[in-house]
């Protein structure tokens, strides 16, 4: 059994204090508030913008990063997730989530990702100060909205973008907190949900004596607080080791997770000379003169071509496994997430490195400083190694999660011919990610 890292006074005892979470939520909302203003009136220029540095060279690269380490903590203290608390304590009605939402919320949350994806490339959000404020106060308002109705942080499980993403990544992650089984199986009071006079319930409607996945809890501390029982453990654990044993996979999961490689894909073909020359071919061959038009059509086919590999390679499977090409879908989609995160990690790691003084410069331009120079850290050599390296171990780990959960759900021959469909679309989308990032790359700011 893993170390509980709760068994640590100090920690458990922060941990339980009125401070925590909101000794980190404090500061992210004055730096979120800073951060819009700026997009809203600072300079039009996004390379001379410290709202849009802040936001897409600093957050967006590292954000993937902290779900890895802490899972979904950066939901316990996200500005969005604090302003929906106190709408809640201010006009809350905390009706029941619709069942719509509980049924569909995970479809909304994909459909929400591929759309602000395509918005970027058409709209430009990035590279437009206003654009990028834009968008963060439409998800304010649909923050404000899900928060005036509905109970707990409904935004958050159900209709969050990017609570989505992080819960894919998540169960990838290094750090779990669970429930002692043979504790909560004596407690009466369900603290941990319901909450108490020392916390409230869980805002992400988890009972953690049933959590069998890091993909929904956010590490908010309340449970840890409200526990009569000590029953919270807090323990690191080998990263993807939650993925070898889904006891309910969900085909929107793993449509998500197939669909993110795609997008990833769109995000690295975009900012190379290949990108360019793929939109003019593309208008060459269907004769649209349009670039929305013939980049939404460029973008369907990224997004399409991977969902359909995942599902001949679940069909091949089904040849030896006798399981529908839909159920092996679901089952093994999960496998791809750590090929994901470092093909996340290897695209964000270009922006970090390679731009992150922008950060420095526009930050000094806010106090009349002029500051100039070259934005990278580092080389570019010396980034296309970290990239290699990061999908390399990528692919180690998908490739390993895709035998292992063959293994969990099969016996005998079935296993190696299960997983090796699904072994060889991991090569392949590792390959394809090792040549995008072996192209020389565009800067975004």
């Amino acid at each position: 059994m893993a170390k509980d890292l709760l068994k640590s006074g100090k920690l458990k005892t922060f941990v339980a204090s009125k401070w925590f979470p909101g000794i980190f939520q404090f500061p992210t909302v004055l730096i979120f508030t800073a951060v819009v203003f700026e997009l809203l009136f600072g300079p039009s220029s996004p390379g001379r913008n410290f709202g849009t540095a802040m936001t897409w060279v600093l957050w967006w690269p590292v954000i993937p990063l902290v779900f890895l380490l802490l899972g979904r903590f950066w939901c316990a203290v996200c500005p969005f997730a604090t302003l929906s608390d106190l709408v809640q304590k201010w006009v809350g009605n905390n009706r029941p989530v619709p069942v719509f939402l509980k049924k569909y919320g995970i479809w909304i949350i994909d459909a929400a990702f591929i759309l602000i994806t395509w918005a970027d490339h058409i709209f430009g959000i990035v590279e437009s100060p206003r654009g990028s404020a834009v968008l963060l106060l439409l998800l304010a308002t649909g923050v404000v909205a899900a928060g005036s109705f509905y109970e707990r942080r409904t935004w958050c499980r159900y209709l969050c973008f990017l609570g989505g993403l992080s819960g894919n990544y998540s169960r990838a992650g290094i750090l779990e907190l669970r429930g002692a089984p043979e504790k909560c199986a004596k407690c009466k009071v369900q603290a941990c949900f319901k909450g108490s006079d020392k916390a409230a319930g869980c805002p992400m409607f988890e009972f953690p004596r049933a959590m069998d996945s890091n993909a929904k809890c956010n590490l908010c501390g309340n449970c840890v607080k409200s526990c009569p029982n000590d029953s919270i453990r807090l323990s690191l654990r080998l990263p993807s080791k939650e993925l070898w044993f889904i006891k309910k996979p969900k085909f929107e999961e793993s449509f998500l997770a197939i669909v993110i490689m795609g997008i990833v894909f769109i995000q690295n073909i975009t900012m190379l000379e290949l990108g360019a020359k793929a939109q003019n071919y593309m208008e060459d061959l269907t004769g649209i003169n349009s670039y929305p038009l013939s980049f939404t059509v460029t973008f369907v086919i990224a997004m399409a071509l991977p969902v359909l590999a995942l599902y001949i390679s679940s069909r091949a499977a089904g040849l030896s496994n006798g399981e529908s090409a839909l159920k092996n879908f679901a089952l093994f989609g999960y496998a791809l997430i750590p090929l994901d995160l470092a093909g996340h990690l290897g695209h964000n790691l270009f922006h970090l490195l390679a731009e992150i003084k922008t950060v420095v410069y526009t930050g000094a331009a806010l106090f009349g400083i002029s500051a100039q120079g070259s934005t990278a850290i580092v080389g570019n050599e010396t980034i296309k190694l970290l990239q290699f390296v990061l999908i390399g171990l990528g692919t180690l780990l998908s490739a390993y999660t895709a035998y292992r959960i063959a293994k969990s759900n099969f016996n005998g021959g079935k296993i190696t011919a299960s997983a090796v469909p699904f072994i060889g679309l991991i090569i392949i989308l590792a390959l394809v990610n090792i040549y995008l990032f072996n192209q020389p790359m565009g800067h975004r700011m």
